[in-house]
């Protein structure tokens, strides 16, 4: 609706101080005419908003305007009492607040929008907990850049031998349950497993932070260089339906680009690894149920592969009690 969209606009102007077309456009799943029309709506209305041409420019509020349209809709309510991050608010020493929060909004909402959070409550569960990194230093790092202080680490790459480092830290991110720092170092941007830090101590002197630094930004830039870099390990098996269902190859760090039916409940896919190891892998523990085509030294590995386990068997049989 719109009205909730001149909201959005209104309340985002507010918290972030400035916003351009492009962005608002992105953020409301809207086109840029549109966001337009709605800065002139909201003109129309009183609302004091202005641009800014330049590099830096944008949609702006006069700085001592203010609203007080905070109201939350019933789907809002829904997401923040069903979506919350319990584990990762616990990692940053912030559990406890993250509860009584909650608690002081449920408390401060209408009794029908109560009923509402709670029925989201008992519906949906977001359980994040996989494997639990220990993460001891945590805190420093969240110490310093709250702080804006230098940190200095102790860190082990995955390849090569633990080194000393100064760093100015800019922020940390989460990713499934593997926290990141991410920090410049000797002007350069660098993202460091928190997991593999032996040492961190807060330093006196002040950090420098860009002053176009955007933490959701580089994140997702550094992600997709990451995956750029991946090497990739393309192959091609003829693979029941069932089979499929069952042995995913997420589970040796494939993934699935393509399948078609191959007939009598089979299927013709492509998937692709990082090394043919990992291909090589998922097959056999995929069993009778699929078989490796292409490329043709794959499948020469494969059959590799099975002959020596028949080999195995066959020389160390032994009889069944």
């Amino acid at each position: 609706m719109r009205a909730d969209r001149l909201v959005s606009i209104l309340l985002l102007l507010q918290t972030r101080g400035r916003a351009t077309t492009a962005e608002l456009a992105k953020r409301l799943e809207v086109s840029p005419r549109t966001i337009h029309r709605d800065m002139e709506a909201l003109t129309a209305s009183g609302v004091p908003v202005y641009a800014e041409r330049g590099s830096k420019g944008g949609w702006r509020l006069l700085e001592e305007y203010r609203t007080n349209l905070t109201g939350l809709s019933q789907p809002e309510i829904m997401a923040l009492f069903a979506l919350k991050p319990t584990q990762l608010l616990r990692d940053l020493g912030l559990g406890k607040a993250g509860e009584n929060a909650l608690i002081k909004m449920l408390a401060a909402l209408p009794a029908a929008q109560r009923r509402g959070a709670e029925y989201a409550r008992q519906r949906i569960l977001v359980d994040i907990q996989r494997y639990q990194e220990q993460v001891p230093w945590l805190s420093v790092l969240q110490e310093a850049i709250w702080q804006d202080r230098k940190l200095r680490l102790v860190y082990e790459p995955m390849e090569g031998q633990p080194a000393e480092r100064t760093v100015d830290p800019l922020g940390l991110v989460v990713k499934g349950s593997v926290w990141y720092l991410v920090a410049s170092r000797q002007g350069e941007l660098r993202s460091y497993r928190v997991s593999r830090i032996l040492e961190a101590s807060v330093l006196d002197e002040p950090s420098h932070r860009p002053a176009d630094f955007d933490l959701e930004a580089y994140w997702h830039k550094a992600r997709a260089d990451f995956r750029a870099k991946i090497p990739s390990y393309r192959v091609q098996v003829r693979i029941q339906e069932k089979v499929l269902a069952r042995s995913n190859p997420a589970s040796h760090w494939g993934q699935l680009e393509h399948c078609k039916p191959a007939g009598d409940s089979w299927l013709k896919a492509q998937i692709r690894f990082e090394y043919p190891e990992q291909a090589l892998g998922w097959v056999l523990a995929a069993g009778a149920g699929v078989e490796a085509l292409e490329p043709l030294e794959f499948r020469k590995q494969v059959l590799e592969a099975l002959s020596k386990a028949l080999a195995l068997y066959q020389t160390q049989a032994r009889p069944v009690s």
